[in-house]
C-alpha cells in the first residue's frame, strides 16, 4: 500500500480563482504535488490538502 506526505496550503480569501490554480499548479509541477482535497469556507478563503507518494529505496543485500 503507498504512504503518502500531506502539505496543508491556505489560500486567503482576495486570491483570485486564477492565482490560486498559479500556485496549486506550481506545487504540483515542481513539488511533484497532487491535490487531494479542496475545501471553500464560509468566508470564500480555500483550504487545500496536496499529497505525494513516498518512495522509499530498499538496500541492496550482497
Amino acid at each position: 500500500m503507498p504512504e503518502y506526505e500531506f502539505v496543508d496550503v491556505y489560500v486567503p480569501r482576495g486570491v483570485s480563482r486564477k492565482d490560486a490554480t498559479r500556485l496549486l499548479t506550481d506545487h504540483a509541477e515542481y513539488g511533484h504535488w497532487e491535490l487531494e482535497r479542496l475545501s471553500l469556507l464560509r468566508d470564500g478563503s480555500r483550504r487545500v490538502r496536496l499529497r505525494r507518494r513516498i518512495i522509499r529505496q530498499l538496500r541492496a543485500t550482497w
